[in-house]
C-alpha cells in the first residue's frame, strides 16, 4: 500500500510561537489515519496546512506523490473534501441549493446530491433553509458538501463534535462505508472511542511534536500493564495477572461456575494519552 500523504520535518511557527516541530508521519492510501491531541496542539494547523489554506513554514510535503506546492489549487481541491472548523455554507439557501452549487463548481452530477444527503441523514430535510438548522445539521450538510465530489481524500476536523449519538453513529456507518470504497480519511478528534472505531492508525500530537503513532490495537497492548478483571458470583472483582498463574485461577474460577464475567485491562486511547503527556485530552 503506498502513502498518498508524506509529511517530512513539517515546521510552522506563527511569529515566535512554534505550533509545529519537525512533524514526521505518512498517511497510507485507503486508511483512515487519526490525529490526536488536545486543542490547541497544531491539529487544525496540519489539516489546513495539507489543504494549501495555510502555508508550512519549513518541511516537506508530497500528496499523491507529488509536492504539495506544485499543484494548481483547483485542480488540488478537486481531488479533496474538507470539513475544518472554518467551513461555511450560504445562510439564505437551502441545503438541497447549498449543494446543488458545489455539484456545479466540482461539475457533478445533482443526483449525487441525494446520496450524500442519505450519508449523512438529512435526505428528508433536503428543502430546509441552512439559517433555520441546528449547528449540528449545519455539521453534517458541510460534511455532505465534502463529499458531494468522491474525493480521493477526504480531510475531517473534528466531524461529530456537535451531534448526538445517534447521528454520530449513522455518520460513523458513512464514513466507514467512504474507506471500504478507497477513500481515505485524514481524521482529528477528541472522541476516542471515535477513533478506536474508525481508525486504522492513528498518531497522538502534544505540544506540535508527535510522539506515538501505532495501530489502536498495537497501543492498547504496548501500554498493558498485563492484567485481567473478574466478577465472581456475588459481585466480588478481582484482579490477576495475565500468566499461567492467573490462567489457572481462571480455569479454577470457572470450572467451579464462580466465573461470571471476564474482560483484559487494556487502557484506552485516552488513558494512554494522558499516560504519556500528564495532559487531559
Amino acid at each position: 500500500m503506498d502513502n498518498i500523504i508524506r509529511v517530512k520535518d513539517l515546521t510552522k511557527a506563527f511569529g515566535d510561537k512554534v505550533v509545529l516541530k519537525n512533524v514526521n508521519f505518512e498517511v497510507k492510501r485507503g486508511e483512515t489515519f487519526g490525529f490526536l491531541g488536545p486543542s490547541g496542539s497544531g491539529k487544525t494547523t496540519t489539516i489546513k496546512i495539507l489543504t494549501s489554506q495555510l502555508l508550512h513554514t519549513t518541511g516537506e510535503i508530497h500528496v499523491f506523490n507529488k509536492p504539495l506546492d506544485t499543484y494548481k489549487k483547483r485542480n488540488f481541491l478537486r481531488k479533496i473534501g474538507i470539513l475544518t472548523d472554518n467551513s461555511t455554507l450560504y445562510e439564505r439557501l437551502s441545503i438541497y441549493d447549498n449543494l446543488l452549487l458545489y455539484c456545479k463548481l466540482y461539475e457533478v452530477d445533482k443526483e449525487q446530491i441525494d446520496e450524500v444527503l442519505k450519508d449523512v441523514n438529512l435526505l428528508n430535510e433536503k428543502k430546509l433553509v441552512v439559517q433555520k438548522l441546528s449547528k449540528g445539521m449545519k455539521q453534517r450538510v458541510i460534511l455532505a458538501r465534502a463529499l458531494i465530489h468522491k474525493p480521493d481524500i477526504l480531510f475531517l476536523d473534528e466531524p461529530t463534535s456537535a451531534l448526538d449519538p445517534v447521528n454520530t453513529k449513522h455518520i460513523h456507518k458513512g464514513l466507514k462505508k467512504l474507506n471500504e470504497n478507497g477513500t481515505t480519511i485524514f481524521l482529528t478528534t477528541h472522541d476516542m472511542l471515535e477513533a478506536e472505531s474508525l481508525c486504522d492508525r492513528v498518531a497522538f500530537l502534544h505540544q506540535g511534536n508527535i510522539k506515538l503513532l501505532d495501530t489502536p490495537q498495537n497501543l492498547r497492548l504496548r501500554f498493558s500493564k498485563g492484567t485481567i478483571s473478574l466478577v465472581l458470583k456475588g459481585g466480588k472483582s478481582i484482579i490477576i495477572q495475565n500468566n499461567k498463574q492467573g490462567a489457572e485461577q481462571i480455569n479454577n474460577y470457572m470450572s467451579s461456575g464462580e466465573l461470571m464475567s471476564i474482560h483484559s485491562n487494556e487502557p484506552t486511547l485516552g488513558d494512554i494519552f494522558v499516560q504519556l503527556t500528564g495532559s487531559e485530552l
